[in-house]
């Protein structure tokens, strides 16, 4: 007989909040390898309210964190209780549906953060559960959820990854002298946190202009394995003979064309092992699908001021990352982080919140979310 549990009160949330606020400290532990599933965490307390299993879902592939938390508490796990990120699964993956698993396991109650976007879910697995006599709980914690699969929901909701778009620049914006040096505006322990965000992501993207001026590695320096896909979108194929990401055994690429593109540059990178991808549109807002169509829930952006410009202003970028060092370059014709945006209007510019700030050794990070607050 299906249950007629309402969604509790405010008050009875609570006291799940400190049993969700371990199963989100243990869904992130999976951060930068899930893709394209989402972060999940879930931990069982057997009848008289003791934990007796955890789990998380470690990458794309491997067990959900219901099913690892539940084998973990047996047949402990019979009138107990399952505290989870995210709605268990209904559907047939790469592994089972987890609301299979939830039910046999015999549990009285589960607790959920927040209901699973992906439309092959969207709140069948609760009413599954519901419909097994399962007390259900909803909302626990559901902006840190919300807040911690963001990237997720946004590739779901929009069937684009979520962008970040990461610069280091002096205190009067520059991110390059008039000469075009810029190496290093930021200092060591900046460059560190650089590498651990890109652990984070699925792709880093840049243009062309990029490869010919600084010869990038963009690697997370052994941080995650694999290491995450690097695009390079260039048009007609400008690129140098040698660069060190035509170095495969490193990490993988993929250069992102044009139709107009010179055939022979292109012959001399597939020699190399360089995947290459023709675009009708060359632009980020046509290459982004793609990414999302390979699984990729979170990219990063290290690009010039075109592109990054280019990726402001066709909605790919929902994440500003902000490296302030404090130096003073100077020179009118010195490189800033964007390229025209085309306002013609300050007060038509968007405004971006604040996400957190802080020191990196003597510089300052400052990451921004476009949208409102209340969006993840």
């Amino acid at each position: 007989m299906a249950s007629t549990v309402s969604r509790p009160r405010p008050q009875k949330l609570s006291a799940w909040n400190t049993w969700m606020d371990r199963a989100l400290q243990l869904a992130e532990l999976g951060d930068g390898h899930t893709s394209p599933n989402p972060l999940v965490g879930a931990v069982v307390l057997a009848a008289d309210g003791s934990l007796v299993g955890e789990g998380y879902h470690a990458r794309a592939g491997a067990p959900h964190a219901e099913r690892g938390a539940l084998d973990q508490a047996g047949e402990r796990a019979r009138g107990g209780t399952l505290v989870v990120s995210l709605e268990p699964c209904c559907h047939h993956g790469r592994t089972p549906p987890c609301s299979e698993a939830v039910i046999a396991a015999g549990l009285a109650r589960v607790v959920v953060a927040m209901a699973d976007p992906d439309p092959r879910v969207a709140g069948a697995g609760l009413a599954q559960l519901r419909a097994a006599g399962i007390d259900v709980v909803e909302g626990v914690r559901q902006a840190e959820a919300l807040r911690l699969n963001a990237a997720f929901c946004h590739r779901v909701r929009t069937g684009m990854p979520l962008g970040i778009l990461k610069w280091a620049m002096s205190l009067d914006g520059r991110t390059a002298l008039p000469n075009g040096h810029s190496q290093w505006i930021s200092g060591p322990e900046a460059r560190q946190w650089v590498h651990r965000l890109r652990a984070r992501c699925d792709a880093v993207i840049v243009g062309g202009g990029t490869v010919r001026a600084d010869d990038p590695l963009l690697t997370s320096r052994g941080r995650r394995s694999p290491e995450p896909l690097r695009v390079v979108l260039s048009r007609q194929l400008d690129l140098p003979a040698t660069a060190q990401l035509w170095e495969l055994a490193v990490a993988p690429t993929l250069v992102v064309h044009g139709p107009g593109a010179d055939p022979e540059r292109r012959r001399r990178l597939l020699d190399r092992g360089v995947e290459c991808l023709e675009l009708e549109r060359c632009e980020p807002a046509a290459l982004l699908p793609v990414l999302a169509g390979r699984g990729c829930n979170r990219v990063l952006w290290e690009c010039g001021p075109t592109l990054a410009a280019a990726a402001v202003a066709q909605g790919c970028v929902q994440r500003l990352a902000v490296v302030v060092a404090p130096l003073l370059l100077g020179g009118e014709p010195a490189r800033t982080p964007l390229a025209d945006l085309g306002l013609v209007d300050v007060n038509a510019a968007p405004r971006w919140r604040e996400l957190s700030s802080g020191q990196l050794g003597g510089d300052r990070l400052w990451e921004l979310a476009l949208g409102p607050d209340n969006h993840p």
